[in-house]
């Protein structure tokens, strides 16, 4: 009598089947074929646009929560380690856990042992008990001790807040499940806040009209300056509107045919006051006299001069604005004859929280729905600060380009009276 569990066979007139018998010794148990169980290992072109999307939202959170938990774990060491080191050393972690945190601050414990064992600890800096704590676990060290973190931190209730927030995409990325746009949103959010709060530096070069994000600070420089890129201006203005880009600016030059970003959707007072508070301006129009104009119109399919009358327009209103200024010089107009090849407004060029929004012109597109690059500043900061970092030529990044580009034709283009 055998001791094995015999599984019964399958459908009868399969391949090796006859007459309902199997051609195995006793106490086996046979295996169903693939064509038997009927399962579809194959992935479709919906299901794995599907998987990609889950995997591009994953990583940005994990990056998000990979700062945030290696941030917090450094504040929590800076502030408790002296209170508790000097007495009860290495184990300083588990004396700070107390009996209420015997459980998690153990089970910390023995995953490091097993990590030693295995040769897993492979930077001997990981090799300490704070390196194990998960973020639940170092927040519940800061919230215990409230009273040593108080003198560094106004609002306890804000770090709780964040670190709340923060759990459920925590939860949803720890187990691969689907991780939607809203959480993600909520957890850039949440995280960008709470390493504000912590002091990480995160956003230093950042003027605050297009805050530097983690993602772009750990993988900007495999792209050269580009931080974002906009099928056309419509989804450019909902996440960076005019009033963001040109508000605040001590520099704004712009090129371009009509300039219409600038012209049509920031007012002339709103410019009057940028002026007067000390914003050096520098415009450059296409000449809507030249016959470049007169080829754009053919092309995207205008009437004959309307192109030209629009240009004139936004022309004639610039020149009121400027003339309002107590300082007229500080607002320049020029135009330019050349064919046009882009239109770009570099803001606060000269410093290294500058931006740039620069368009392409497509030979059928109108301006208003042509791609958009959005460009950061500061690139020879950049480069100094990746010099000798594995795959970093040492070029400066896009923003400078077009910053050169836009001085050659303001050399050689002529002043608007």
């Amino acid at each position: 009598m055998s001791g094995g569990l015999e599984l019964p066979p399958g459908d009868e007139g399969h391949e090796g089947h006859e007459g309902g018998s199997v051609d195995a010794p006793p106490g086996a148990v046979s295996l169903a074929r693939p064509l038997e169980i009927g399962a579809e290992l194959d992935w479709g072109a919906d299901a794995w646009t599907e998987v990609r999307t889950r995997a591009r939202r994953a990583g940005r959170a994990y990056i998000w929560l990979n700062l945030v938990e290696q941030r917090l774990r450094a504040v929590v060491a800076a502030v408790l380690r002296p209170v508790y080191e000097p007495v009860h050393g290495d184990e300083w972690v588990i004396a700070a856990a107390g009996p209420a945190g015997q459980e998690w601050v153990q089970r910390a414990v023995a995953v490091r042992e097993v990590s030693r064992r295995k040769g897993y600890l492979l930077d001997p800096a990981d090799d300490n008990i704070v390196s194990f704590l998960t973020l639940p676990q170092l927040r519940e060290l800061m919230v215990q001790h409230w009273p040593c973190f108080e003198p560094y931190f106004d609002d306890r209730r804000e770090v709780e807040l964040a670190l709340d927030e923060l759990e459920v995409a925590r939860n949803i990325v720890s187990r691969n499940r689907a991780l939607s746009e809203t959480v993600l949103a909520q957890a850039e959010r949440a995280s960008a806040r709470l390493l504000d709060i912590l002091g990480s530096g995160i956003g230093t070069r950042s003027s605050g009209r297009l805050p530097i994000d983690a993602v772009e600070d750990l993988v900007g420089d495999r792209y050269a300056d580009v931080v974002g890129v906009h099928a056309d201006r419509v989804r450019l203005q909902r996440q960076l509107p005019a009033e963001d880009l040109f508000g605040g600016a001590r520099r704004l030059d712009a090129v371009g045919i009509g300039l219409n970003l600038l012209v049509q959707n920031y007012s002339g007072r709103r410019l009057v006051r940028l002026a007067e508070s000390g914003c050096r301006i520098r415009l450059l129009f296409l000449n809507p006299a030249s016959s470049a104009v007169r080829r754009r119109e053919r092309e995207i399919g205008l009437k004959k001069g309307e192109m030209s009358r629009s240009i004139e327009m936004n022309i004639l209103h610039m020149r009121r604005v400027r003339a309002r200024l107590r300082d007229p010089g500080a607002f320049e107009i020029q135009v330019f004859d050349e064919t046009p090849r882009f239109t770009a407004y570099l803001v606060d060029g000269d410093g290294p929280d500058g931006l740039a929004v620069v368009q392409t012109y497509l030979r059928r597109s109108r301006g208003m729905e042509s791609p958009v690059l959005v460009l950061r500043g500061g690139g020879r900061e950049v480069v100094r600060q990746t010099a000798g970092r594995e795959g970093s030529d040492g070029e400066a990044g896009l923003f400078e380009t077009y910053r050169e580009e836009f001085e050659s034709e303001w050399a050689d283009s002529r002043p608007v009276s």
